[in-house]
């Protein structure tokens, strides 16, 4: 027995049984430590005899959490401090201590969870690491070569799985008599010890060092518990279990009736509670069996020198029937299993740390676009990360705040111990973790019980279902491995060869969305199972037998009970479901399982009187302590179980007695308001707080309300809508209360997700800012908000209406059923206001939110945080409750108005989601001029405005509909104008208090409707204060009356009538245009669709193609017609430059425009490689021209049209000859020729000049100036640098914040992202340089640059995206052919001098092009060295040099590197394909062979090379070792785009080439070039780089030409020699 030094007393201090942002509202009379014992105190009792008095516990600092054993405990305290109390012989003092001891050796240790086995404990810290100690002859400790561990030691749990074995981090441990298991936070189970309850498969036992248990890994396990030789695992699923698909009569091992139909009235009961009796074949399990209990403290200790105790064969007999230790109640007898002996044990703490490497860390400029474009993507990924539960198929680090903890409070029996996920030390109070689950409710419809066609081996004995079969109730328990969702089958379609059942439970269980918010993952999952295995002699598994099992095995008939803690005790089993209820198995001898007369083998409810709702459990030896809530909010608890007898010195306390039910201990009410009970041998533990201001009680009054709330949702869910479901109410309303009854089954979930975490509230810190109802308020209130609108519908369609009858037949004429759930009764309420009253009923929960949140934050100083979270939380529920007040009065008015409706076409007007606003059927609104007979009526509904006379109706949308005032004296009367797209007319009220009315409710609706298009949802509140609804609104009007417009839609911008839609009558189709308008014309940037099928997208002036555009033909016309057009337009016709690719014709023409001709100079190049360039004259080529063919031949003279040569010319052969005369006739159809033919020698040949391409070509800076005086008309200039600069960012910032608002406030396609959006604010300021730019501005102003050039919306960014799409569009497919290189080259030259001279406008400061800037810090920055190109330059002065090339082409290259390298490797394709065979054919030579082949001299010649840090020695056969890092290194030259990154390449693999020789010959080893030489070839031909000629070609076509290269021009000459070499190298 237990002694404590003070007995039960009553005195409480306030202050400390606050959180610690309340004690400002005490005076401290009392120092800390008196005060902390009002705080988390523990009380210890026994038995439950009425005068019984509880003894308390006091320890100097409050206790977060205990675990009892046989004859000691565990307590811990909040500052991480562990008590020991009770008999402990593993101690070895000469007596035991009266009171509570601290453990010295867990000091220094921050400790999280305890919990007590038999006889050892167990502690887990903060870092995830194990002590263990006492008793340890069943291995139970994990420590070998001990059978007792006297203080905490270590125990590491391994992963040998994974390479290198990584330590793995434990969230909780449970401690059985002879077993320990432990949770890690990866949620798997780890076993050790001895016995069939470790879940291994292994027939050596003591097991030493913990195991994963293999059945549960893919699962994820919440809890853990541990009973005296069972264990179990309460396990997260994905979502509720399905229904198979496949309907079995019979189970294929014992050939029973899988299912039972009772056929009652008109629908068909289903049961499936078919336990399958076979399993694994055991001999009797009985025989032999002692009564005992084993205490180490009275057994002698003997010493074994065998290495282990063997098994054999592996039988449950032997390991789950061991004769000796079979676990009695009432004796206490000694058995003693063979000890082993010592082992190598886990010792150490460090911990394994991944490290964590770039995979580019060359990359520099890689890091630094990532680093400039998601700061605010990792910002965001970082707040997830810390609030949202990670799926458990993930390898994630857990720090403590990120515990998952599922309510499982850890009650540890004599033994047993339970754990829970967790207790939070720190400030970071986290409720529940969960998985992502879906919210779906399942119904209690029952799924199959799996039993496998072939018998189990006795040798396996794995459990009664594996996972692996391929089986679809196999499928179904695979909903709670992570990642696999199983087949969601409808119950209908399941049971749909079963005779009348569907209408069987249908759609209570609807599935809901899992997407709502992500706040909705970090409350509880009430989708859970549980798993037991071990011993089963006294029917503690649960599974409908007393057979053991050697690994866990899913207890069915708890699947969908929404089981959220497990706890164990010596022989019987107990789970707490989220609805309050506790179901009980197992050993009943001493009532502890709460029930009379029940099956003791399969979970059973505990009987508990009606309207008490447990809602914490735990087991001892023999007992069952119960912690519920009753009639008022302060706990109460229940003992069921042995009888204490009260003498303390009595040798056997047991008084023989127990209880038959559940017995109500009275001393309850005076030690507080209880928030956690722990078990454990014979004695029970409370753990609570005393009330102070208010704040306890109303905290517990808040989680009270809330579970017998949800109580209340789960019997309307189970016994009202269930039934209704299954009934025939008409296809509409049907639907309607579908989707009614899938929202009440969402909100009902939210429920019991929200009334566990306030258990968990009360049972944590008690923190305000945890508090989900304050954490997550938009969670709840949009939960709210969709429950309502279905609600209403329904009410708007006559739904209750048409429901009484039915719901009558179900629950009787008065619905007395119905009268039991409601709170307050009303008396004499009709049974159609009792229907409409049950469903409204959840919407007043939303008053008690608001009622005890006011509460609560009274509690608080007025200038505390808390009290404003509270008020700030309490205001938004109290305006949602006065909103859904508001909608239901909306909902019935409208509901009397319809059924009141005596016009026609009422079904054509009558939706569910319309609502009425007001009506002038009292003649309050009448039209102007109207005749004297006839009768207008106005109905104003929430989403439009009818105009209703006799038997028709106008209906016009209230997103285009616009109201203003018309003064008394221009009409004479009270008056309003309405404004439609189609119809303008005046209505006339009777007075001006109907006036005012009617312009008020007209605009409220608008404004109404204009917010719900914007966001989805009704607002809570208006944000307008005048009423006045925005002149200019987007959203779309379909034109009605007759005429050109009838049926048009338009999309877009409404300003009063300004719209637009031309049909083509012609073709029977409708033009669209999308884009900018200016006084009702199509003006600035857009597209149109025209009816012919072509497609017009650029810009615009007066509803006329004007500027640069492209036109697409021919998808919907003639595909011969096919073309693409990019270029100029004025007046809606091409002038200027433009490129046609003509696919139907297989050419493309690059050239001049005029009048939608091609006029002027021009370029043709056709798909069989012939080039024509010369001058055309109404889209023909006439006069002087060059054509030039695929072999060279070019010829240079005069055209006619259709590429007629007529005239003169001079006809060039490729191998230099020459033909000059007069030519007539079609090339490649036959030429007549007059003319002379010389063949010129050697000399003269090479002096004479062939003619090449781009002599009639259009310029290059004439190209595309459309594009570039768009952009600076975007910049407010009306031509290239006319303006003022400071407009020009004034126009760039509107642009900014206009596209931002767009995004803000439309539901527009092209949605940006996070990282855009925050890069669009920030270039929506205004950059300040004033004066010269310094080394610093200039770094902004490039970064700057590179933010506009990536965003579209910024006037640079839409340039350089224009430039890319008509480069590319010039040079991709027709038009990739090498002659276009060369004005390719230049083209892109051109871009950067024009582009440049827009960067100079915006920032006057900086310097012409090749200007210099003196960098003051003498500091380069090496975030952006790949963009200055000064990094090259041998000035002796340190800064940058500015250049279009450094500060243009870095962001420009890459965008058009394809199309320009694919030019290079069409130019170089025949030396290309001469170097690269030499290449190939080189590479086959061992690297000592082509070192010597190539003249490289022996020394050097590498001897050895390094290999993963280990020195391999060269040999003759070695190949592809020698200067392996400066080959590595050149083949980067490929993935850089500009010439100075490709440059740096270069100057990197010299200085790898000289590294390596230094090594070899010594630091003041210098080159020569002949040592040079030979070795850089030799890395040039080992680096395999493909396109080598292209590569060096690039480089010094579009190196700054004011760059002086120094030493890199003489490292690119040598890359070129190399190149050269190679070609004219001889293999052979």
């Amino acid at each position: 027995m237990l002694l404590f030094s003070r007995p039960f007393e009553r005195k409480i201090n306030f202050e400390e049984c606050l959180p610690s942002s309340l004690h400002q509202l005490f005076s401290s009379s009392s120092g800390e430590e008196e005060g902390s014992r009002e705080k988390g105190v523990l009380y210890r009792w026994q038995g439950y005899f009425c005068r019984v008095t509880p003894e308390r516990l006091l320890l100097s600092r409050p206790v977060l959490h205990a675990a009892l054993g046989t004859l000691h405990g565990l307590l811990l305290t909040e500052d991480g401090h562990v008590y020991n109390f009770g008999e402990q012989p593993w101690k070895r003092v000469e007596s035991q201590p009266a009171g509570p001891v601290i453990e010295s050796a867990l000091s220094g240790q921050r400790v999280i969870s305890v919990s007590a086995g038999s006889y050892h404990c167990s502690a887990v810290t903060e870092d995830g690491l194990i002590h263990m100690w006492g008793e340890n002859s069943h291995g139970q400790c994990g420590v070998s070569g001990m059978d007792q561990v006297p203080s905490p030691t270590p125990v590491n749990v391994v992963d040998g799985e994974i390479h290198p074995p990584q330590l793995v981090q434990v969230l909780n441990v449970a401690c059985g008599a002879q077993h320990t298991l432990a949770l890690s936070r990866k949620h798997e189970v780890w076993a050790w010890g001895s016995g069939c309850q470790l879940g291994l498969v292994t027939n050596i036992f003591p097991v030493w060092k913990p195991q994963k248990v293999e059945h549960l890994v893919g699962r994820y396990v919440v809890q853990i518990a541990c009973g005296g030789f069972h264990s179990l695992a309460l396990v997260q699923i994905l979502s509720p279990p399905e229904d198979s698909q496949q309907a079995w009569d019979r189970c294929g091992q014992c050939k029973q009736s899988l299912y039972t139909m009772t056929d009652k009235d008109d629908h068909v009961v289903i049961s499936d509670e078919h336990y399958c009796p076979l399993g694994v074949e055991l001999t009797d399990s009985k025989e032999g069996r002692r009564s005992g209990q084993s205490s180490p403290a009275q057994t002698p200790q003997s010493k074994n020198s065998s290495p282990h105790f063997e098994v054999s064969p592996l039988t449950l007999k032997n390991i789950c029937e061991d004769p000796g230790f079979s676990v009695r109640s009432q004796q206490n007898t000694t058995s003693q299993e063979s000890q082993p002996v010592p082992a190598l044990s886990e010792t150490g703490h460090a911990r394994l740390r991944r490290t964590k490497s770039n995979p580019y860390p060359d990359e520099q400029a890689l890091t630094d676009y990532l680093k400039r474009i998601s700061d605010q993507t990792l910002a965001e990924q970082a707040e997830a990360l810390t609030l949202r539960p990670s799926s458990p198929a993930l390898n994630r680090k857990h720090s403590l705040h990120l515990i998952p903890t599922l309510d499982s409070t850890s009650d540890d029996s004599s033994l047993h111990s339970s754990v829970d996920g967790g207790v939070c030390i720190s400030d970071h109070v986290v409720s529940n973790g969960c998985l992502f689950e879906s919210c779906e409710e399942g119904g209690e419809a029952a799924g199959m019980d799996f039993c496998p066609a072939d018998p189990l081996q006795v040798k396996k004995s794995t459990s009664l279902m594996d996972i692996t079969l391929e089986d679809a109730e196999a499928r179904n328990r695979r909903g709670s491995l992570p990642g696999f969702s199983p087949g969601i089958v409808n119950l209908k379609v399941y049971l749909k060869n079963i005779h009348r059942t569907n209408h069987l439970r249908a759609v209570v269980g609807a599935r809901t969305t899992t997407t709502t918010s992500e706040c909705r993952n970090l409350l509880p999952s009430l989708y859970t199972e549980v798993w037991s295995w071990g011993r089963g002699q006294e029917g503690q598994l649960g599974h409908g037998d007393y057979l053991p099992r050697l690994q866990p095995l899913c207890i069915k008939s708890l699947s969908k009970k929404e089981v959220v803690k497990i706890t164990a005790g010596a022989n019987h089993s107990l789970a707490l479901t989220a609805q309050c209820q506790v179901y009980s198995w197992g050993s009943d001898k001493f009532g502890q399982l709460g029930r009379i007369n029940a099956p003791s083998t399969v979970p059973n409810l505990a009987m508990i009187s009606e309207g008490i709702r447990v809602w914490d459990v735990a087991a001892g030896q023999t007992h069952t302590l119960l912690l519920a809530d009753g009639d008022c909010y302060q706990p109460i608890l229940y003992y069921s179980g042995e009888q204490v007898l009260e003498s303390t010195d009595s040798a056997h306390p047991l008084s023989g007695t127990y209880t038959q039910t559940p017995t109500l201990l009275p001393f309850c009410m005076n030690i507080g308001y209880v928030s956690k009970v722990f078990g454990g041998g014979l004695n029970c533990l409370a753990l609570a707080d005393q009330n102070a201001m208010g704040f306890i009680a109303t905290i517990h009054e808040l989680a009270s309300a809330e579970r017998k709330f949800y109580c209340t949702l789960s019997k309307v869910k189970s016994e009202i809508l269930s039934p209704l479901l299954a009934l025939s109410l008409g296809q509409s309303s049907m639907l309607l209360f579908q989707e009614m009854a899938g929202s009440f089954s969402k909100l009902c979930h939210l429920t019991g997700q929200h009334s566990v975490s306030l258990t968990n509230f009360l049972q944590r810190g008690k923190v305000i800012k945890t508090l989900v109802l304050i954490k997550n308020t938009d969670l709840f209130m949009d939960t709210y908000k969709e429950y309502c609108d279905p609600v209403g519908n329904f009410l708007v369609m006559g739904g209750f209406q048409s429901l009484l009858k039915p719901s009558q037949e179900c629950f009787g004429k008065k619905l007395e059923l119905i009268q039991t759930l409601l709170e307050p009764k009303e008396k004499n309420t009709s049974p159609y206001d009792l229907l409409v009253n049950l469903f409204y009923m959840p919407l007043q929960h939303l008053h008690g939110y608001n009622r005890l949140l006011l509460k609560l934050a009274h509690c608080f100083e007025v200038n505390t945080e808390e009290y404003e979270w509270l008020q700030n939380g309490c205001s938004k529920y109290e305006d949602l409750a006065r909103l859904v007040s508001k909608q239901r009065r909306d909902a019935e008015a409208t509901f009397s108005f319809w059924r009141n409706f005596k016009g026609k076409n009422s079904e054509s007007l009558r939706k569910p989601s319309r609502r009425l606003v007001c009506e002038s059927s009292n003649k309050a609104l009448t039209l102007q001029n109207a005749g004297r007979f006839s009768a207008s009526w106005f109905i104003l509904f929430s989403d439009v405005l009818v105009h209703a006379q006799f038997s028709s109706h106008y209906v016009y949308p209230l997103a285009t509909l616009w109201v203003e005032p018309i003064s008394d004296e221009s009409v004479g009367q009270h008056g309003l104008k309405l404004t439609t797209p189609e119809d303008n007319f005046v209505v006339l009220a009777t007075s001006p208090l109907e006036k005012g009315k009617w312009l008020r409710a007209i605009n409220q609706a608008i404004e109404d409707v204009l917010a719900l298009g914007l966001n989805g949802r009704t607002r809570v509140s208006r944000s307008s204060q005048k009423g006045d609804p925005p002149v200019s609104r987007t959203s779309t009007y379909t034109f009605s009356k007759e005429g050109r417009l009838k049926d048009a839609t338009y999309e877009g911008l409404h300003a009063h009538n300004d719209y637009f839609m031309s049909p083509n009558t012609t073709l029977n189709k409708f033009e669209r245009y999308q884009g900018h308008w200016k006084e009702g014309k199509i003006h600035g940037f857009g597209t149109f669709w025209y009816a012919s099928g072509e497609v017009y997208e650029g810009s615009f002036r007066d509803n006329m193609c004007h500027g640069h555009g492209m036109l697409r033909s021919g998808k919907l016309a003639s595909p011969s017609s096919s073309s693409v057009f990019v270029g100029q337009w004025v007046q809606g016709k091409r002038t200027g430059y433009g490129v046609c690719d003509d696919f139907s014709r297989g050419e493309k023409y690059m050239g001049m425009w005029l009048d939608d001709q091609r006029h002027g100079v021009g370029v043709v190049i056709t798909q069989f490689g012939m080039y024509y360039e010369g001058i055309f004259c109404n889209n023909k080529m006439m006069g002087n021209g060059t054509l030039l063919c695929d072999d060279d031949t070019v010829f240079e003279g005069e055209f006619l049209e259709d590429w007629t040569l007529c005239g003169k010319g001079v006809l060039f052969m490729p191998n230099g000859d020459s033909l000059d005369g007069v030519f007539d006739g079609h090339w490649g159809a036959g030429l007549r020729v007059a003319g002379t033919f010389t063949k010129p020698f050697e000399a003269l040949r090479r002096e004479r000049k062939i003619p090449v391409a781009g002599q009639h070509a259009v310029p290059a800076e004439e190209k595309w100036k459309a594009v570039f005086d768009e952009c600076w008309s975007r910049l407010g200039c009306e031509g290239p640098g006319e303006g003022v600069h400071e407009k020009a960012w004034e126009n760039i910032a509107i642009a900014l914040t206009a596209r931002h608002r767009q995004q803000r406030y439309t539901s527009d396609p092209e949605e940006l992202s996070r990282s855009q959006t925050k890069m669009l604010e920030s270039l929506e300021v205004i950059p300040q340089h004033v004066g010269p730019v310094t080394a610093d501005s200039y770094n902004s102003i490039r970064r700057y640059l590179l933010k506009a050039c990536d965003t579209p919306h910024h006037p640079l960014g839409w340039l350089l995206e224009t430039l890319v799409t008509v480069y590319r569009m010039t040079y991709v497919g027709v038009g990739s052919n090498r002659r276009f290189l060369q004005q390719a080259v230049e083209e892109i030259q051109s871009y950067l001098t024009r582009i440049f001279k827009i960067v100079r406008f915006l920032f006057p400061g900086l310097p012409e092009d090749g200007g210099f800037i003196l960098d003051s810090s003498s500091s380069s920055d090496e975030g952006t060295e790949s963009l200055n190109s000064s990094t090259h330059s041998e000035t002796p002065q340190q800064g940058w040099l500015v250049s279009s090339s450094s500060l243009i082409l870095p962001v420009l290259l890459p965008r058009l590197y394809p199309p320009l390298f694919t030019l290079y490797t069409l130019e170089k394709e025949r030396e290309e394909e001469v170097y690269w065979n030499c290449v190939l054919r080189l590479n086959k030579q061992p690297d000592l062979a082509l070192l010597a082949f190539l003249g490289v001299q022996q020394k050097f010649c590498p001897v050895s090379i390094s290999v993963l840090g280990e020195k391999k020695q060269v040999l003759p056969c070695t190949k592809d070792a020698c200067f392996a890092t400066a080959v590595e290194t050149l083949q980067q030259i490929s993935t850089a785009f500009t010439p100075s990154d490709k440059l740096q390449v270069i100057q990197l693999t010299f200085e790898e080439i000289t590294q390596d020789m230094q090594a070899l010959l010594g630091q003041d080893f210098l080159w020569c070039m002949d040592d040079l030489f030979p070795i850089f070839l030799y890395v040039v031909l080992r680096a395999r780089i493909r396109n080598l000629g292209s590569e060096v070609s690039l480089i010094e076509d579009l190196t700054d030409p004011s760059l002086q290269l120094g030493q890199l021009g003489f490292m690119l000459t040598t890359l070129k020699a190399c190149y050269n070499q190679i070609q004219l190298e001889k293999t052979t």
